[in-house]
């Protein structure tokens, strides 16, 4: 088999016969896409958000116990979601509302609803 530098696990590792083998087996990047989307479509609200959420666990904490960060748990998605737009619009909410500015500009409306959504699920 031979390999190339972009052998990560979202992208094929090999090229020539390896890379034919691949794409038979998986039905190639165009297959792959098609399955994530359809994946994406069928995931819930809380789904979409855990992943999302990843970008916050190290000020949030795992389970949104809080850190550097304060606590998220136990706050409904409702609570969650009017934060995340009050920074987005550039409102302070407290001593560290400038590191939230930055992060929420990142967000898309459904993101932060997805988030709020997982948040409210812990």
């Amino acid at each position: 088999m031979e390999s190339n530098q972009f052998n990560q696990g979202r992208v094929h590792g090999c090229t020539g016969e390896c890379y034919e083998a691949w794409k038979d087996e998986t039905g190639g990047v165009v297959m792959l896409a098609a399955a994530q989307a359809e994946a994406r479509a069928s995931a819930s609200p809380e789904e979409l958000g855990k992943a999302a959420y990843a970008g916050c666990v190290a000020c949030h904490g795992q389970q949104g116990e809080g850190g550097i960060g304060p606590a998220l748990a136990g706050q409904t998605a409702e609570e969650i979601y009017a934060k995340l737009v009050q920074y987005k619009n550039g409102e302070t909410r407290g001593n560290q509302s400038s590191l939230m500015w930055a992060q929420s500009a990142m967000l898309s409306d459904e993101d932060m609803q997805h988030i709020a959504a997982f948040i409210e699920s812990l």
